[in-house]
């Protein structure tokens, strides 16, 4: 398959300078973005799908850290079918996995945990709803655990672990655990604020969370109940390289005070958006650009940096090759603009009004999902395939 993006306008590699394509095209073979420059070059006529975007601007497909995925395209939290398939046409083409701690019945000693997390991540190893990528088998940290379990999960393909669900009785007592797991190549979330479901600690506080260092700072803005201001700033300055994800699910207050700080403090490759989500709070197809305009909108954030925090970041803090558009990366993109009847030019201008861009079409693994997002208004620019037919994935 190969596909050609043509009549590129603005665009945004993902990078937290918000620098641009070196070109109006591109190529994307064999799931990769395989060649950037002039659409002049291209030979149309050699392409299976030529995507034609009207000047409408260009990013790398949005990546949500805070996923809560269980088995397939369904949360029991919500009972809702197809939730994934319906957060791509928000922007989203990877999600992942915060734990499968929402599957029904979840086993809590060593072994079940274990179990969990290898069976989702098997499961979702090849599937993609809706052509959605999907890194799951995240382990719920739980007493017993010990460094010869996260040296098996690491052997069968777990890169993920998540802290602040689990049995223990103190904050602290996660700190040997979450050591063990990060000295055997496990990326660690650790729940941060108030506790968000029966059974779990009443509240992960920041002197916990400095003696525990995490790799993520999970929902640092509250999930949904935030930290005081005075702890929150001294996760920022004392925090090291600790990311904090900020996430529409949780404090839009706090959200703003932390960007303001982080900013201040001269950290912005720490800062994540996510969603936290499917949850209590619901299922939002449209959570990234909603916490986007917020930040932009109300906050200190730019419209590249809000880019940067759902892409390149997101990419680099977890050591993923996607998150950006040059040759050799995931050729997982968005096409945005600003939506129609919105008083903004261009995606920049919707966010600084606290517009959602219009999604315009999604590629992902190089392949056209759709043209028209059934989430967002349409876009100003017109946008189609002028050679090809998107091509979704069975579900």
């Amino acid at each position: 398959m190969r596909l050609a993006v043509v009549d590129i306008g603005d665009s945004h590699v993902g990078d937290l300078a918000g620098t641009r394509l070196a070109g109006d095209a591109l190529l994307c073979e064999d799931g990769l973005i395989s060649w950037v420059g002039s659409g002049s070059d291209v030979d149309l006529d050699a392409c299976d799908q030529v995507l034609d975007v009207g000047g409408a601007t260009v990013l790398p497909g949005f990546i949500d850290s805070h996923v809560h995925v269980t088995f397939g395209d369904y949360t029991p939290r919500q009972k809702t079918v197809g939730f994934l398939e319906s957060y791509l046409h928000g922007g989203m083409t990877r999600a992942i996995s915060a734990s499968e701690v929402h599957v029904p019945g979840r086993p809590t000693d060593p072994s079940g945990v274990k179990a969990l997390a290898i069976a989702a991540e098997r499961s979702f190893r090849h599937y993609r709803p809706g052509g959605v990528t999907v890194h799951a088998g995240s382990v719920v940290l739980e007493p017993g655990l010990t460094a010869e379990d996260f040296a098996e999960l690491n052997r069968e393909g777990v890169w993920l672990a998540k802290g602040g669900f689990g049995a223990f009785t103190a904050p602290r007592d996660y700190a040997p655990v979450v050591r063990a797991a990060q000295d055997n190549h496990i990326t660690v979330m650790v729940h941060t604020g108030g506790g968000s479901i029966p059974g779990s600690l009443e509240v992960m506080d920041a002197d916990a969370l400095l003696e525990i260092r995490p790799d993520v700072l999970g929902h640092v803005n509250g999930g949904p109940t935030s930290l005081s201001e005075e702890g929150a700033e001294a996760l920022v300055v004392d925090g090291g390289t600790m990311a904090l994800q900020l996430v529409q699910a949780g404090n839009l207050r706090s959200a703003v005070h932390i960007g303001e700080v982080a900013l201040a403090h001269g950290c912005p490759e720490r800062l994540l958006i996510a969603s936290d989500t499917p949850t209590g709070t619901g299922v939002i197809p449209l959570a990234l650009l909603r916490s986007m305009a917020e930040l932009v909108s109300l906050g200190p954030f730019t419209p590249e940096l809000a880019v940067a925090a759902v892409t390149g970041s997101v990419g680099a803090i977890y050591d993923l090759p996607a998150g950006v558009l040059a040759p050799g990366r995931p050729a997982d993109l968005v096409v945005v603009d600003a939506p129609q009847g919105s008083q903004a030019d261009d995606w920049r201008g919707a966010l600084r009004r606290g517009d959602l861009p219009a999604v315009a079409a999604a590629v992902t693994e190089g392949q056209v999902r759709f043209t028209r997002s059934r989430n967002t208004p349409p876009p100003k620019s017109t946008v189609r395939l002028s050679r090809g037919v998107p091509m979704p994935l069975p579900s």
